[in-house]
């Protein structure tokens, strides 16, 4: 026969598991609402084979509970400090006016705690992406963000671009989707240099399309992607330094499902100039 004092034990390992179920059921919702690029790259993953980027706003790939998280590295941070700022909080409720020359060239430079990073900016191919890019850093928008998403299995990418630094930032607008067709994107693959727009599309509804806002993502390595977000440009510099985030890893949050590098990486200043 059960005694009490048994029954009372078996009813509270029973709620216990009870708990832990509906906690891990509510993780795993979590994930796959919020994994980027992509994210990964703001990004859903699969590890290694199919895999989205997002920028958490929305739903993500189906296959997002499927991927290992990565494993935090013991590395020591390699960044610096980040400057004295606190992240832009502006918002607009359209998207800027066009202002890009699409006939000219233009490049970027994040100044960030880890070094210099230095893009290239294709207007002709992706004027809404570039004129949109251009606008937010002649705004102070990106400056004193963290990068918030560092993948390293599947996808290689760090994210960056939103000011609230949760992958859930936006500028209040969305642009359209660009340059999808580029013929560098082959065999549905990323090349490692790439700078793209990470959105919400979930990878089934149309109408998730044309959603980018802020968020981007530098690709490190080669990495297989459908061609759903918007290149605009490449790194020109500072793929050294992409490398060290990398190197220092990740830490998963089992919370969002968000996996922010363990380097201090903050953007402390962002500007474009056309040349």
């Amino acid at each position: 026969m059960v005694s009490r004092d048994q029954r009372r034990r078996q009813l509270a390992r029973e709620k216990y598991e009870r708990q832990q179920q509906r906690r891990s059921a509510a993780q795993r919702k979590t994930r796959r609402r919020n994994v980027v690029i992509a994210s990964a790259v703001a990004v859903a993953l699969a590890a290694g084979v199919t895999a989205y980027a997002t920028t958490g706003l929305a739903g993500a790939g189906q296959d997002a509970d499927r991927a290992a998280p990565p494993s935090p590295s013991k590395a020591p941070d390699p960044c610096g400090k980040p400057a004295k700022g606190m992240p832009s909080t502006k918002t607009w409720k359209k998207e800027p006016a066009m202002s890009v020359d699409t006939s000219a060239s233009y490049s970027a430079k994040l100044a960030t705690t880890c070094g210099t990073i230095e893009l290239k900016l294709d207007a002709g191919k992706a004027p809404h992406t570039v004129n949109s890019f251009a606008f937010l850093a002649g705004q102070g928008y990106f400056d004193h963000s963290k990068c918030h998403r560092l993948v390293d299995q599947g996808l290689y990418v760090l994210q960056c671009g939103d000011p609230k630094g949760t992958g859930q930032g936006t500028p209040g607008y969305t642009i359209p989707d660009e340059n999808l067709k580029d013929p560098r994107l082959k065999g549905g693959v990323y090349p490692a240099g790439t700078v793209a727009m990470a959105n919400r599309y979930d990878g089934q509804s149309d109408k998730t399309r044309d959603s980018g806002g802020s968020q981007f993502f530098l690709v490190y390595q080669d990495s297989k992607l459908p061609p759903n977000y918007t290149p605009f440009g490449t790194v020109t510099g500072g793929m050294d330094v992409l490398r060290k985030i990398a190197k220092a890893g990740s830490t998963p949050d089992p919370q969002t499902g968000n996996t922010a590098p363990n380097a201090t990486v903050v953007i402390d200043r962002a500007t474009v100039r056309k040349s």
